[in-house]
């Protein structure tokens, strides 16, 4: 709540993303953030100022300090692990000289308003929050040796083809397979599990609505596929009704082979 900025408690979520689109290491987060916020006294919403929100460079920089302590900490408590090429960094003298040169360096956090709106904002980040580094669809050819895929290359907004060895192609799928009981969805301020619904009701009404509103949400559709893709819905949609979602319950194995000797086995 710095009165110097916006002065009012916000609330935001964020998303980890991992991959690119040739399923290399590209970790990053992608925040929602409403623009404003609910004053001190509980009952007020306060907008932020037209084309402005938070200073960039200063959460960047903000966000490169909390990051890199954070590295340090693990380092001390010894969580961190060095394999392969980083083996270099396991002295405490030279894992020092790396965080300081990570210091030295711009971080990137670039802030923007939505160009379509929320609902396409929420369509985009649905696209990473249940579904694997690649799906089956971008695969054009699986052999015994290697594996090749489609991929956007977004420099030159073309779609291209990579043909990767086995072994490559799997590295480079489990650098995205995070570790048992990690959350890949956070939630902060306004939007934290904890006081969710008694801040969001005061907002509500700080913003004239009701404080049981509830938004629509769209039903999720289960699979690799997103909740919020209308294609994906379009797929699996029931064809009898044309309104209903068909869910997976249970997927049946092959029935057993029948007994080549005609007797019953018994067990």
């Amino acid at each position: 709540m710095n009165p110097n900025h916006l002065g009012a408690r916000i609330g935001f979520f964020a998303v980890l993303h991992t991959w690119g689109q040739t399923l290399v290491h590209h970790s990053h987060v992608h925040c929602v953030v409403p623009a404003g916020g609910l004053a001190e006294d509980g009952r007020t919403w306060r907008p932020c100022r037209s084309g402005f929100f938070l200073p960039v460079r200063v959460l960047s920089r903000l966000f490169r300090g909390r990051f890199v302590a954070g590295l340090w900490d693990a380092f001390g408590d010894g969580s961190l692990e060095f394999h392969g090429a980083l083996t270099r960094y396991r002295s405490r003298a030279a894992f020092a000289r790396y965080l300081k040169a990570a210091c030295r360096t711009e971080w990137v956090v670039y802030a923007k308003p939505p160009f379509d709106g929320p609902k396409h904002v929420l369509q985009y980040l649905a696209r990473y929050t249940h579904r694997v580094a690649i799906s089956n669809h971008r695969l054009l050819h699986v052999d015994a040796e290697s594996v090749r895929f489609r991929y956007k290359d977004y420099r030159g907004c073309r779609i291209r083809s990579l043909t990767l060895p086995l072994h490559e192609f799997a590295r480079r799928f489990l650098l995205h397979v995070l570790p048992k009981g990690f959350v890949r969805i956070r939630y902060y301020g306004l939007l934290a599990n904890a006081s969710r619904a008694r801040l969001l009701a005061c907002s509500r009404l700080a913003l004239g609505q009701q404080a049981d509103a509830v938004s629509p949400q769209p039903e999720s559709v289960g699979g690799d596929e997103v909740a919020f893709d209308s294609r994906s819905r379009e797929l699996h949609i029931c064809p009898s009704c044309k309104q209903g979602v068909l869910r997976c319950v249970q997927v049946l194995g092959r029935p057993p082979p029948p007994n080549p000797g005609g007797r019953r086995a018994v067990s």
